[in-house]
């Protein structure tokens, strides 16, 4: 069985952390989760009340974010990956320079210093030259910089397709399953 980290830091996009929490969970893999403070307001303003109580319902583990001794905190923990989804600018910022400061930035560091999947759903609108920085900086130590962005061309219907290929790619990026992400035919 598979073990994946699920990170959910605070920039807008909540229901991506859900989207790929349910596709995780579909593929029966464990889930490790930790969120961010300002992720457990994001989700409730952008996904309902009860969006902390339905992810952490699909995690196999819930880790406070401040216990940077949880056994996800180390390298010996035998997990196939990371996803921080969505990924904030703050967020991107502590892993690409090595800023071990909570739970969710050192469990991502331990994937980079593993050489694991560590893919990063980076949420932010228009990119200053610091984020590209560290988008660079973070892809060059090993990580996958996977913005939300629409695929355009499998015509959504709506925003919840949307949200739901996008999560699908960021878990087929890890490999541990048959790709769940719907694929172009030509």
């Amino acid at each position: 069985m598979s073990r994946v980290i699920l990170g959910i830091a605070g920039a807008s996009g909540g229901a991506l952390g859900l989207a790929t929490a349910r596709h995780l969970s579909a593929i029966g893999a464990e889930v490790d989760l930790v969120i961010s403070a300002a992720a457990e307001r994001t989700l409730a303003e952008e996904c309902g009340a009860d969006a902390l109580d339905r992810i952490t319902a699909l995690a196999t583990r819930v880790h406070e974010r401040g216990n940077i001794g949880a056994a996800i905190a180390s390298g010996s923990a035998p997990v196939d990956g990371m996803i921080v989804a969505p990924c904030s600018m703050r967020s991107l910022a502590a892993i690409a320079n090595g800023l071990d400061d909570n739970l969710l930035t050192r469990a991502a560091g331990v994937q980079l210093k593993e050489r694991r999947p560590l893919i990063l759903l980076t949420r932010e609108a228009p990119l200053t030259l610091a984020h590209l920085r560290n988008m660079t900086q973070a892809t060059e130590m090993g990580a996958i910089i996977l913005p939300p962005v629409p695929a355009f061309y499998m015509l959504p219907d709506s925003l919840d397709q949307v949200v739901d290929q996008i999560a699908a790619r960021a878990v087929d990026l890890l490999r541990i399953a048959p790709p769940i992400a719907l694929d172009w035919k030509g």
